[in-house]
């Protein structure tokens, strides 16, 4: 199956719309979806999701689309030329073979992304805290930026130790094998737990007051305050209103269990309250953003209720129900 997504993506479909065909998966509609499955048990503490993606669209293909991830992700890139609106201004990236490496903070809104012609991408999901844990960059620093990730370890290009004429599966394979080395080596702690509760309360209750979780979990409000700040980069209302949209959107898109659809709507009050939350995180209204193709915002979307899903134990590992079937 295959879908109409626009060379103009952003600004809406037309006529013209190219065809992209997804190699990866696909919902029951035909739209494009990644390869993503939860972390192995021994990486998991860090590591929330592995993914990989493949589209094929016709030469001189232009995506124009958005991204919203949660959390810090960090993604090697395979092919086409990307674009993107990050808070310190436009950055491009052309990619070739080898691919490169970049570090993509965790965003506090969607954040404008173009691709020129096909692409192929390897990526894995951190959890909150996993930055400072590992010793890395803090959300507050990464938050709504693209880092290139070659640049700041300087020990050679992570896109020279994949094979990418290998398969979608050995792609994630050997990102976690990668990581693997990396937890040996260092060691690291794993993520606070008041971080750990606080990111799965978010996926259970984002329309929940923040007063319940700091009843149910014996912390102060300023201990949640500063650890949440420290390992989501915002306060925790700012986490629940985000994961409240995010939901939301995933919904909208296709991508969310259909049997939750009433359920993630009563978290507004009313429409007023909904088109408001939309502007603000995605700079449009909802009717807005489902007239659009959003080939790659629905592609993150997909990955993080896939695992809001499975890890609240809704799901079965890889049984999400708006996939048209394996890869």
């Amino acid at each position: 199956m295959k879908e109409n997504g626009s060379p103009s993506t952003a600004a809406g479909g037309n006529a013209a719309d190219p065809v992209l065909e997804p190699l990866t998966g696909e919902t029951r509609d035909g739209l494009p979806l990644s390869l993503n499955r939860a972390a192995a048990p021994d990486v998991s503490p860090w590591v929330a999701r592995i993914m990989s993606a493949e589209v094929r669209a016709p030469a001189g293909t232009t995506i124009r689309c958005n991204m919203f991830n949660d959390a810090a992700n960090l993604r090697v890139l395979f092919h086409g030329r990307w674009g993107a609106e990050t808070v310190d201004g436009p950055a491009s990236y052309n990619l070739g073979n080898q691919g490169q490496a970049l570090f993509f903070g965790p965003l506090s809104k969607c954040m404008p992304i173009t691709v020129d012609g096909s692409f192929k991408v390897a990526g894995l999901s951190l959890r909150p805290g996993a930055e400072y844990a590992m010793g890395g960059m803090l959300p507050s620093a990464s938050m709504d930026r693209i880092i290139d990730f070659d640049g700041i370890v300087g020990h050679g290009r992570l896109g020279d130790r994949f094979d990418v004429a290998a398969g979608h599966d050995a792609w994630a394979d050997r990102f976690e094998e990668l990581l693997r080395e990396f937890i040996a080596l260092r060691r690291p702690p794993p993520p606070d737990p008041v971080t750990t509760a606080f990111d799965r309360f978010a996926f259970a209750s984002p329309d929940a007051p923040v007063s319940e979780f700091i009843a149910t979990h014996g912390v102060t409000q300023r201990t949640l305050e500063r650890i949440v700040k420290r390992d989501f980069g915002m306060t925790p209302k700012q986490v629940l209103r985000r994961a409240r949209v995010l939901d939301m959107a995933s919904q909208l898109l296709g991508v969310a269990a259909p049997d939750e659809a009433e359920a993630l709507a009563l978290r507004f009050f009313d429409q007023s309250h909904l088109i408001r939350e939309f502007s603000h995180f995605f700079g449009m209204t909802p009717q807005q953003l489902t007239r659009r193709a959003n080939p790659l915002l629905r592609i993150t979307l997909e990955g993080r209720q896939a695992r809001r899903l499975e890890e609240l134990r809704r799901i079965e590992p890889g049984a999400t129900p708006w996939r048209a079937g394996p890869a």
